[in-house]
């Protein structure tokens, strides 16, 4: 029996995933959990054989969770969903070391085969979104214009942006004149946008 952990924000995909593995007689859905940083610790909890992780998480993204848990956790392997607009995290998942990924709009039939793959220690790839992956390079960005770029898509001013990170307003304008240069973008929302899609941030 294959023991899984689903980690899925959205109520309705998680019930219909978890109703999916259900009619699977060697998958067994263990534990589900909504939240990125809910992963690591319950994963530890109850030792799953594959993590079945969306990207978009909320309080911790899924592909730094899945990063921890590979950590904490190798024995449990994982299997990343995402959509096929996002191969720039195809990119910073490959990075991470993650070998294992599903777009969300593949047959229900594929998540039962792609559990088995990941779980027998195979890697799982869709060839276009690998492709599409390796067209977006690596961050223009500096570490210092990602995290005020992060902060700036959370809603927060130039002003409380400085505040958090010990920097001036004027070194914080700085930053996000910089990103939106190097992401090719017309002002901030639009940086914002560019480097989610490609996985920048």
């Amino acid at each position: 029996m294959i023991r899984v952990l689903l980690a899925e924000d959205m109520h309705m995909i998680r019930a219909a995933l978890t109703a999916l593995l259900r009619l699977e007689s060697d998958i067994e859905v263990v534990a589900e959990v909504i939240r990125g940083d809910e992963i690591v610790p319950r994963a530890m909890e109850i030792r799953p054989d594959v993590a079945v992780v969306d990207i978009d998480l909320p309080v911790l993204d899924g592909i730094t969770a899945a990063a921890s848990l590979r950590e904490r956790l190798p024995s449990c392997r994982v299997l990343v969903l995402t959509a096929m607009g996002q191969p720039g995290h195809v990119r910073r998942a490959l990075a991470a070391g993650i070998e294992a990924f599903l777009v969300k709009d593949a047959p229900g039939d594929r998540l039962a085969d792609a559990i088995r793959r990941t779980a027998a220690g195979l890697r799982v790839l869709d060839a276009e979104l690998v492709s599409a992956a390796m067209e977006y390079g690596e961050s223009p960005l500096t570490g210092r214009e990602s995290t005020v770029l992060k902060e700036a898509a959370r809603g927060a001013s130039a002003e409380e942006i400085a505040a958090r990170l010990h920097l001036s307003s004027g070194t914080v304008r700085n930053y996000l004149t910089g990103a939106i240069a190097k992401t090719g973008a017309r002002n901030k929302i639009d940086a914002i946008r560019i480097a989610e899609d490609a996985g920048w941030l």
